[in-house]
């Protein structure tokens, strides 16, 4: 089965198109496998891409860890989704107390990327201290807009977090084969940035959360292939959470948005073939994770697509609904895993 569906990543890695990739596929009894094709580094120096290796998940952090704490504060009775974000930052634009429209923004908004936030902003180039980055976006008169899928929504939610729980989010451990970076083990390498001036490696790819310090609620949690399947089957079985976790992560509120994630939809990156309750979200750099309920199955697909450089055509819009209807393919033809 596995050796099916991974026939399109390894066939982009062959001709050239991403460095190196990963499918890893389990279901709900816990059977899992996984395959491994190409490089984990192509630049400066050659490195073969093992199971060992860790991917920088970039926005899949957004599901993997910020959405799973927001609703476990939620179930624990320390928030209430459809409060306003003050209820947590009561310094929200706190010089326009009576006019700012952020301070209505509630926490079931910011997870369904229900508002007016725009998608992303430089934050990086307005200074490297992380606590004075935080207070520019708490501060900050956003400009409106029609409602986006909005890296400033989670943001506010990691600080919503932060405040509610009186730490970093690096204090909130992501689970075993989870961390926030640096990780603990040898990592994919992502993009040669130019504003750092080196090939990344073991540290976030993305700006902003570089420059706030590494963790934050859109990105900077790192994993190994096994520690985004054991998550994925806490979700199949239902020992990563609870009742009301599953429901709000499974039920659509704005258009194909559930509390984080994404529903399928037509043109959606985890292809037309799985369920209709099927949930995933991807990452910038290359990386994705689907949950098909209704099958018990569950598949990540993690790629360094962006090394050494984003500005160049890696197919990955194509690859991973590919993917998708295959891994879906060869277990409803009954294929072993």
């Amino acid at each position: 089965m596995i050796d099916e569906a991974f026939a399109h990543a390894a066939a982009a890695v062959d001709a050239g198109r991403i460095p190196g990739a990963m499918l890893g596929i389990v279901t709900a009894n816990g059977t899992r496998a996984v395959r491994v094709a190409g490089l984990a580094q192509r630049v400066p120096t050659p490195e073969p891409l093992t199971r060992d290796h860790w991917f920088d998940l970039a926005s899949v952090s957004k599901v993997i860890a910020t959405t799973r704490f927001v609703l476990q504060l939620a179930d624990d009775g320390r928030i209430d989704l459809d409060r306003p974000l003050t209820d947590a930052i009561p310094d929200l634009r706190q010089y326009d107390v009576g006019g700012a429209a952020e301070r209505r923004l509630t926490f079931r908004d910011c997870l369904v990327h229900r508002t007016f936030l725009p998608a992303v902003e430089p934050i990086y180039t307005y200074g490297d201290d992380p606590a004075r980055l935080r207070a520019f976006v708490l501060q900050r008169e956003w400009r409106h807009g029609p409602s986006v899928y909005s890296d400033i929504n989670f943001i506010l939610l990691g600080i919503a977090i932060e405040r509610i729980t009186g730490a970093g989010l690096d204090a909130l451990p992501p689970g075993r084969g989870l961390s926030w970076g640096p990780p603990p083990g040898p990592a994919v390498a992502t993009e040669h940035c130019q504003w750092r001036g080196r090939v990344l490696a073991g540290e976030v790819h993305d700006e902003n959360c570089f420059a706030m310090g590494g963790r934050t609620g859109h990105a900077g949690l790192f994993g190994t292939v096994d520690g985004v399947l054991d998550f994925a089957s806490g979700l199949l079985d239902g020992s990563g959470a609870s009742d009301a976790m599953l429901a709000a992560i499974r039920t659509p509120v704005e258009g194909h948005r559930t509390a984080g994630w994404e529903i399928r939809f037509p043109g959606w990156s985890g292809g037309q073939a799985c369920s209709a309750g099927t949930i995933g979200h991807t990452g910038f750099t290359g990386t994705g994770l689907w949950v098909d309920f209704d099958r018990g199955l569950a598949w990540t697909l993690l790629t360094n697509r962006v090394h050494p450089t984003r500005h160049f055509d890696s197919g990955i819009f194509g690859l991973r609904p590919a993917t998708g209807d295959a891994v879906v393919a060869a277990f409803d033809a009954g294929s072993r895993i």
